[in-house]
Order: C-alpha cells, then sequence, then structure tokens
C-alpha cells in the first residue's frame, strides 16, 4: 500500500510537495487554513480595476530549475511568458537615462566587454568585484563583502540583489547573494533570462497543481488550519501521532508522513524547539488599469524613485516597491499618486488623469534576508523522522522566493520517502 502523507498547508512550497509526493507514488491529503490555496502567492479578481491581478508582482528566472520541472510537471510551463534573450530594461527616473543590460548567453561574461550591453558609464575591470561575493563567509554582510557603491553598484547590483532579497543590500547576507549570483550570473545568461506569469500566478501555479493533485486521487481540505501536532515514542523513536484540527483529531499511522509547510511563526507554535527567523520585510505593489504601450517590456528596473520594478500586463500596468516598511503608514491615495507619476514617466505616458488604482500591502512578505536571520533557518529534517518542514524561510540557501520555495516542498517530499528514513 502506497504511503499516506499529509501536507499542512497550500502555499507554493506545501503545492510542491504534493506534487512531488504524489509522483512518488505516495496518497496525498493537503490541508489549508485559509478557504483558498496559494498563500503569499495567488490572484484574485479586484473589482475596483474589473480585472485579476496578483496579491503581489513575482519575477522568476529561466534557470529557475525546480520552478520550471514544477511548471512543467502540473502542466503549466507555457504560462510562462518573457524575452527569448537574457536582457534587462533600465530607466533612471531621476534624469530619465533609459538603457539595456543584455547578458551574453554563453557562461562568458563577453557582455562587459561590450559598451552596448553592459551599464552605460562603466569599464569591465567594475564588475570585477562580483566575484567576491562568490567567496563570502558566513555571518557577513554584502558591504563586508564588496565594494558596495560606485556606478555598478548603484545602477545594477544593489536594484537587482534588491529586488530578490526584499533586504537593503548592504545590510544583507552575502552568503545568500554569492549562492544566487551562482545560479544565475554564473551559470551564463541563458539562465537569466526574466519570465512572469502572464495570466497571473493563480493560472501559472496554483490552479494548473490543484487540478493536477485532484486528477492524481489527492484529498484537499481547505479551511482546515491546523492547532496541534500529537508526538509520542521516547528519544530517537519518536514520531509524529496525531493532527489536531477544529473538526476533532486525525490519527498518524506510524508509516504516515507529515509535511509541515506553514509560516515560521506558525511552525514555531506547533513543533516544540523549532528555530525559525523572526523578522520579515514588506512589499507594496500597485496596479493600474490601463493597457500598457505597444512593445513595452514585460519587467523594466526603476531607479531612483519609490518603486523598484514596473511591470506590464494586458490591460494593466503594475509597480512593485522592495523592502517597503517606510511606506506601510502612508495613505494608500497618497501613495498611488506618486506611484502613478513614477510608472508613467517610465512608459512614456499621460500623468493625468490617473487610472483606477489598486494597492496592496504585504508587511511580512518575505524573511529578512540577514545575516543572522540566515542562521535561524531550520533544516528539511526534523528530529521526528516521519516530520519535514517546508518554506522559503528553511535552510535553501536562497532568499525567500518562489524558486526557494517550490525547491523546499520538492526536498521535504523526497526526504519523506527516501527509505532511509524509516527507522
Amino acid at each position: 500500500m502506497s504511503r499516506l502523507v499529509h501536507v499542512i498547508g497550500a502555499g507554493l512550497s506545501g503545492l510542491a510537495a504534493a506534487v512531488q509526493l504524489q509522483r512518488r507514488g505516495a496518497r496525498v491529503v493537503l490541508h489549508e487554513a485559509a478557504p483558498h490555496a496559494g498563500g503569499r502567492c495567488r490572484s484574485y479578481f479586484d473589482g475596483k480595476l474589473n480585472a485579476t491581478v496578483d496579491i503581489g508582482n513575482h519575477l522568476v528566472l529561466s534557470g529557475n530549475h525546480a520552478m520550471l520541472g514544477f511548471a512543467r510537471a502540473i502542466g503549466a510551463a507555457d504560462d510562462l511568458l518573457g524575452p527569448t534573450r537574457p536582457d534587462y530594461p533600465f530607466v533612471d527616473l531621476k534624469n530619465d537615462a533609459r538603457w539595456t543590460v543584455r547578458l551574453s548567453s554563453g557562461r562568458l561574461p563577453k557582455w562587459v566587454f561590450d559598451p552596448a550591453s553592459r551599464v552605460p558609464g562603466t569599464q569591465p575591470a567594475d564588475y570585477l568585484s562580483l566575484a567576491s561575493l562568490l567567496w563570502a563567509k558566513p555571518g557577513r554582510t554584502i558591504a563586508q563583502s564588496l565594494r558596495a557603491h560606485g556606478r555598478v553598484w548603484d545602477a545594477l547590483l544593489r536594484p537587482l540583489l534588491l529586488s530578490a532579497l526584499n533586504t537593503d543590500p548592504a545590510e544583507a547576507s552575502a552568503l545568500v547573494a554569492g549562492n544566487l549570483l551562482r545560479e544565475t550570473l554564473v551559470a551564463g545568461g541563458q539562465a537569466c533570462r526574466p519570465l512572469v506569469a502572464g495570466s497571473g500566478l493563480g493560472h501559472a501555479f496554483v490552479d494548473p497543481a490543484l487540478r493536477h493533485l485532484q486528477y492524481g486521487g489527492a484529498d484537499i481540505r481547505l479551511g482546515a488550519r491546523l492547532s496541534g501536532i500529537g508526538f509520542n515514542g521516547a528519544d530517537s523513536k519518536q514520531r509524529v501521532s496525531a493532527l489536531d484540527f477544529a473538526d476533532g483529531p486525525i490519527a498518524v499511522a506510524p508509516s504516515d508522513g507529515v509535511v509541515l509547510a506553514v509560516p515560521p511563526d506558525v511552525a514555531r507554535m506547533l513543533v516544540p524547539g523549532l528555530t525559525a527567523p523572526t523578522e520579515y520585510r514588506a512589499i507594496v505593489t500597485a496596479h493600474f488599469a490601463v493597457d500598457p504601450p505597444f512593445g513595452f517590456a514585460p519587467a523594466t528596473c526603476l531607479l531612483n524613485g519609490t518603486a523598484n520594478w514596473l511591470f506590464a500586463f494586458d490591460g494593466r500596468l503594475s509597480v512593485t516597491v522592495c523592502d517597503a516598511g517606510r511606506f506601510l503608514d502612508t495613505p494608500h491615495d497618497e501613495l498611488a499618486r506618486t506611484l502613478w507619476a513614477e510608472t508613467a514617466k517610465a512608459a512614456g505616458m499621460a500623468a493625468a488623469p490617473m487610472p483606477p488604482w489598486q494597492i496592496a500591502a504585504e508587511p511580512r512578505a518575505t524573511l529578512a534576508a540577514l545575516p543572522a536571520q540566515e542562521g535561524l533557518r531550520p533544516a528539511t529534517r526534523t528530529r521526528w523522522p516521519n516530520l519535514m518542514l517546508a518554506g522559503d524561510w528553511t535552510a535553501t540557501g536562497l532568499p525567500a522566493t518562489i524558486e526557494g520555495a517550490i525547491r523546499s516542498g520538492q526536498k521535504a517530499a523526497d526526504a519523506l520517502m527516501n527509505p532511509s528514513m524509516d527507522r
């Protein structure tokens, strides 16, 4: 008989774990406290905009192998759209300067030797400091590991790291930044093509994952909040024995498994003695119901403004403000006016009238990518052989991203299904 596994949490990490478990022959029961799946990576219909929008914009990369493998497994790879080349358009809102960084397709960074491909006003030698992040030591910040000033830092490295880490890059973990560079720039331009979910995150990841699981026989239980975990046994033979839900406990047989894919603060309440991150960073997203200019890039990096990225979708322009804690108390109408002025300038559109808008603020969008917080991220395996942890806040070595979330779920599933875990 196939192994029964309870997956707690239907965010991307939980969905990835459930899909991977099902592929490996397990019987899956997926529990989610909310009335919907997706967690912080979902779509919703906004009546003010008369459109379906994401709760936050997400940019993924062509080299995110776990994300792409998950998308292929659920039949959604075609929903990820982007340029055929690893090109990144930039707009400096201070002086309206515009340029495109065009990375080389192969591993050799030929682009730094081409004035038309690198950041204007830089020389090839200016990029050598990037290499120091590849050998960064644990516990050190990016500012302690390289020269955090100059044209390359201001116009390329800082804005890209800010968007990936959602933490002020100067104080962020150099170790995590180095891991990110290894999987992107060092891997070559074809690992760096920017991709977006053209029809929304729900359409690209959540809905097809739920359909895939349902077709495979998974039991999906929404609105099922876990309030406690029961353990039995002694010493090394301890195991999860029960899951307590509002409608009653569920017994967990010795052969059953559990993947806990919930936020870190919830995990700390459920798992005795668990160490997990405690600091978070906010993201603010503004959606504007207006058609983008013809041919406008799907994603543009913005410098010297409030917004950091501008995304173009059918019938909508949307901007993201990273590490946005300082704006959480700003009235939304005031923030919308500021962000629309920047959006109109970057897109070459009239600033008045302002189109219909919506602001979404998430105070705890990601964990803070600080060296001290990195040391608090737990491993996948716990001291209970039938309990695994998943989430972008676990020790993935990556920032809190879609790739990290999916990778953590797949790792938890594989660890649970490994026969060596049956002890």
